[in-house]
Order: structure tokens, then sequence, then C-alpha cells
């Protein structure tokens, strides 16, 4: 198992906090890491969750190039997490590549679920502010209300970290990645010409700066460059050389 310790001295609505995770390990999902157990102990939420023995799909993005069946593959998995979550009634809010986790198996899984946000019955949006600047949606950069298609956003940029092993305009310029992505747009892949229409017409769909043309999570899990996606199994190659590659560092 790991454990993972939250400080909730600080935080506001740390009863929202607490339930928002307590939502998460009643509602068991293949895609979505398992909270088996936790305590709250002097200001501190301590999570017992499941050993991800895989490590982080960032250290997969920052030891090698992802071929185009595996990125699609990566995203059928994280999507169906996202489908899970939205259909509960919750928004990840902190969607990145270093909280999508991996094990041995090929198994995909989401994690860190301390910026969760949970839609009560009859509210479709959420106003808050919060989340990672280089994944943050247009939406929630301009204090706009914002729904489930956040997390898409977010997903789309972490497609494009898996075809770029970066993510766009970031540590290229003082100004916020976000801001540049959400004024001059998305920046053209550096070579296009290597990667399938499908690939390209995917990140699209995720990466519209108009939410209501913006895919959802649902809708993404019927596009054809996911739809054509190997099975999880098929990513074990792929886990197991980085793995091995960052043992012997």
């Amino acid at each position: 198992v790991a454990i993972k310790k939250i400080t909730l001295q600080g935080l506001i609505r740390k009863e929202g906090t607490v339930n928002e995770l307590m939502v998460v390990k009643m509602n068991k999902n293949p895609n979505i890491v398992n909270y088996l157990e936790n305590y709250l102990l002097h200001e501190q939420l301590w999570l017992v969750l499941e050993y991800m023995d895989g490590g982080t799909l960032r250290d997969i993005i920052k030891e090698t190039q992802m071929s185009e069946g595996d990125i699609a593959t990566v995203s059928r998995e994280c999507l169906q997490g996202l489908d899970f979550i939205h259909s509960n009634h919750m928004i990840h809010r902190n969607v990145k590549s270093h909280n999508v986790l991996l094990r041995t198996d090929g198994s995909v899984k989401l994690a860190d679920f301390g910026l969760f946000a949970h839609l009560p019955r009859g509210q479709s949006t959420q106003s808050s502010v919060a989340g990672n600047s280089g994944w943050m949606a247009p939406e929630i950069m301009a204090g706009q209300p914002y729904g489930p298609k956040v997390d898409v956003w977010s997903f789309g940029i972490v497609g494009v970290e898996m075809v770029e092993r970066k993510v766009p305009y970031w540590n290229e310029t003082s100004v916020s990645p976000q801001l540049l992505i959400a004024t001059e747009g998305i920046p053209k892949l550096q070579q296009p010409e290597l990667f399938s229409a499908l690939l390209h017409d995917f990140l699209s769909c995720c990466l519209q700066t108009d939410e209501a043309r913006r895919w959802s999570s649902k809708e993404l899990l019927q596009h054809p460059f996911v739809t054509s996606a190997e099975p999880a199994s098929s990513l074990v190659p792929l886990i197991m050389s980085v793995k091995r590659r960052k043992e012997k560092k």
C-alpha cells in the first residue's frame, strides 16, 4: 500500500474536502486509484491507497517517446476514469500527467483528489478557482462558472504532453502558459506529419476553448482514435522498460 498525508489546517471547507474523498472511496472504479482506509490525525488526513508500482505518466513521458497506439490506450483508460467521475456529479480539477498512475500489469488510474469538487443534485457548474495553471481550462482562468469539461481540457493538455513530451509553452516565457494557450491557441505539433489525422482530431475535440464545443468524456470514449486503442495490457512493455531505466539511475 501507499500512504498519502493531506494537511487540512488552513483549508477552506475541511469537511467538504473529506467528504469528497470519501465519495471516491465508496465508488470504486478500475481507473481510479483505490482508497483503502483513512485516518484523521492532528489536522492531517492520512489516506491508505493501493500501491501503483509503475510510477506516473509523467515518468513515462520524461523517459521515452510514446507511440500513437500507447497514447490511444492511455487516453481511453483515463477517459473511462473521468467518465465515471463526471457521471457521479464530480469534477477532478487537477488532471495532469503527474496524477495519472500506472501498474506493471498495464493498469492506468487517476489519482490525487485533493481538489475534487462535488456538484450537488441540480447544479451543473462550479465557480471556485482550482487547478494547476499549465493544465487549467480557459473558463477557470477567466473566472467563469465551469463544469466537468474542464477535466477534458486538462486531459487534452496531457495528450499534447504525451506527443510533445512537454506542456505547451511551459518554461518558454515568463507569461503564464495557460494565458498563451487561451490567447494564441494550442501550438501546432512540431512534426504534425508523424501523427495521424485521428490523433489531431482527438486533441482538437479536447482543446476547444469554447466549452460548448468541447467534447465530454463520454463522447470522447466514442472517438475513433480511442475506440481503436489496444487493451491496457499492451502498455506493459512500455511501463516495464521505463521502470527498469529508472531503477538503473
